[in-house]
């Protein structure tokens, strides 16, 4: 049987977008970047972005990482995963912990502004993508 589901308006909703985000702690600070382009233009959040097709999840990790900071983090276990839902879009963004052990300092590059290493208690203080804080709190990563 083939079932259609319908937004709010009554028209198709969008297939859903999947989603992968790091989340890199070094001492006592987050690799955060700041989108340059929408969704979420201007807002800080962690490096990440969409799975493509045929892509394993660590492999799109890693990719979006590298692309966004020029870093190279190992993939950890899942944090934790949320669902974006707004105009025909419908991403379920998955957020793992990662690891960096190299010396570099992060680069923009892609589709960021801004790449930095930002201390955990100077999260809040940002603007950041809707919910952020909240999940990062609930998820352990900040108290």
């Amino acid at each position: 049987m083939d079932e259609t589901t319908t937004n709010d308006q009554g028209a198709p909703a969008a297939t859903p977008t999947l989603g992968v985000g790091a989340i890199v702690v070094r001492d006592g600070h987050l690799l955060m970047v700041r989108r340059a382009q929408e969704p979420a233009l201007g807002l800080w959040s962690v490096p990440g972005g969409k799975v493509e097709r045929s892509e394993y999840l660590a492999d799109a990790l890693r990719r979006e990482v590298q692309e966004e900071t020029g870093l190279e983090v190992d993939v950890g276990e899942l944090a934790g995963f949320f669902e974006v839902i707004g105009d025909g879009t419908h991403y379920v963004i998955m957020d793992f912990l990662a690891t960096y052990t190299g010396a570099e300092e992060p680069r923009p590059g892609d589709d960021v502004d801004r790449a930095r290493w930002v201390p955990l208690d100077d999260i809040a203080s940002l603007d950041c993508t809707p919910r952020f804080v909240e999940l990062l709190t609930a998820w352990g990563v900040l108290s």
